[in-house]
């Protein structure tokens, strides 16, 4: 099976607008894409579906798909209004390359930037600009926070992402049980979030986040379904504001068992539940097309 990476100038057709129209806003990493890390493939080696890659880093392979999940998200891009959801940033998402005709618009920085056509939308950065400055301690504060009460033996990197947020890289294993839960206490009051996923530790102002820009892509695509899919804390605000969502059977809602009356745990794990996870956006999107 052969696909195509599509041109940058060739987006996805939306729906007319005089037919039902179904956004489907998903999170990337974890959900939809795995590093090999997070495939978990318990099969034998020669039973193990064939993978594509979706993504090169630093000139070798990162990301994959299965080639069935692959097809899928064909068919979902064609069929939807299909918005990568992603809390990378703009630079970090432009290294993703995923099948199918190319998202005319994605959500990156965890709602701090809409891109339309690959650009971010001005009118949505000033929106978010000023929320941040009305709502919310600042950067710095939170940055000089972190880096103060990190300890050096399990902190192996520091970043800023898009001047909106930050992380850290920890050492899991030294990582103290107790630490991101007095930083989470110490970031609440100033209107800060914290989440730890993986090897990240993500500072997140409140405000910025991903349900608020997949709201306004609806109301700009005229959207009369919303579908959402992610695997952390920071897409539990995603999840919540969609019609229907759906989340993998690991990652760090997995694990804190986190639930809501419409959002569905996948039954699989690793790469197969982004399969999974697609297979039921489509079904549902296509019983609303069809009702």
């Amino acid at each position: 099976m052969t696909f195509h990476a599509p041109s940058p100038n060739s987006p996805a057709s939306l729906p007319s607008p005089a037919s039902p129209v179904t956004l489907v806003a998903s999170d990337l990493d974890r959900t939809l894409i795995y590093s090999a890390a997070a495939l978990q493939l318990p099969m034998p080696d020669a039973e193990a579906p064939r993978l594509l890659c979706v993504e090169v880093y630093d000139h070798k392979p990162l990301s994959y798909v299965t080639e069935t999940a692959a097809a899928l998200l064909v068919e979902l891009a064609r069929s939807t209004v299909f918005v990568p959801a992603t809390t990378r940033t703009r630079e970090q998402y432009h290294r993703i390359h995923l099948p199918g005709p190319a998202a005319r618009y994605a959500i990156c920085a965890n709602g701090g930037h809409i891109l339309v056509d690959g650009e971010s939308d001005p009118d949505w950065q000033r929106t978010v600009t000023r929320r941040l400055t009305d709502e919310c301690a600042s950067l710095a504060e939170v940055r000089a926070h972190l880096i103060s009460a990190a300890d050096p033996a399990w902190l192996l990197k520091e970043r800023v992402a898009e001047d909106l947020f930050a992380y850290l890289v920890v050492d899991r294993a030294l990582l103290p049980p107790d630490w991101r839960q007095e930083l989470a206490e110490w970031a609440e009051p100033r209107g800060w979030t914290v989440s730890l996923q993986g090897r990240k530790i993500y500072a997140v102002p409140r405000p910025l986040t991903k349900s608020a820009a997949m709201r306004e892509v609806a109301r700009r695509t005229g959207a009369t379904l919303t579908l959402a899919a992610g695997d952390s804390l920071l897409d539990a605000d995603l999840l919540l504001a969609a019609d229907h969502g759906w989340r993998p059977g690991h990652g760090e809602l997995a694990d804190a068992r986190w639930s809501a009356p419409h959002v569905v745990a996948t039954a699989e794990r690793g790469v197969a539940a982004g399969e999974e996870i697609l297979r039921s956006l489509l079904r549902t999107s296509g019983l609303h097309q069809a009702g």
